[in-house]
């Protein structure tokens, strides 16, 4: 009998878990924070961006971090049909400070003003800085590259840097792979 009521009462508490749990869901996983803010894979929103515009250079040569996930998101302006863009971001999921973004604008030509550096094939790139974030703007396939790293995140030069990740993105090239450290999943 002692059996009977011990198994019972097991069985009893397993539902009640059960039920206690579905009526408070999991908060959302690092990914899913990013599933939900309308993001995908790098490759699907690459693809997605190519079939309205044309073929998107991605660089060779990443920030000197640890990242762990990327993501894409392709953005068709619907209401003025000006703004569209591919942003690439690149993070590490427990080291908050270790972001590099990357946005392809392609309409309208934005001015920046800023530090002027020259990358290997003459193109002119802008760094400037912001509160958070330094930045590097450079043409290229007749497509503003906006790069973005957050303050904190490298020790390196962050001009320098910009510049050879500019450098990797060549026009007579379609990159076809994407260099990441050996911890990206």
């Amino acid at each position: 009998m002692l059996k009977k009521i011990t198994f019972s009462l097991c069985i009893f508490l397993f539902y009640q878990t059960t039920e206690h749990a579905s009526a408070h869901p999991q908060p959302p996983t690092f990914e899913g924070k990013f599933d939900e803010a309308g993001s995908q894979s790098v490759e699907a929103a690459v693809k997605e961006f190519e079939q309205h515009y044309s073929k998107v250079k991605l660089p060779t040569v990443l920030p000197p971090f640890s990242i762990t996930h990327k993501f894409g998101r392709f953005y068709k302006d619907h209401h003025y049909g000006m703004y569209d863009s591919l942003n690439i971001l690149y993070v590490h999921n427990e080291m908050k400070q270790h972001i590099f973004k990357m946005f392809d604008l392609f309409k309208p030509k934005v001015s920046f003003s800023g530090k002027a550096y020259i990358l290997q094939d003459g193109r002119q790139g802008i760094y400037f800085e912001q509160l958070l974030f330094n930045f590097f703007v450079f043409e290229e396939s007749n497509l503003h590259y906006l790069l973005g790293i957050y303050k904190d995140s490298t020790n390196q030069e962050t001009p320098n840097l910009f510049v050879q990740i500019a450098n990797s993105i060549k026009s007579n090239e379609v990159a076809t792979s994407i260099y990441f450290p050996s911890s990206i999943q």
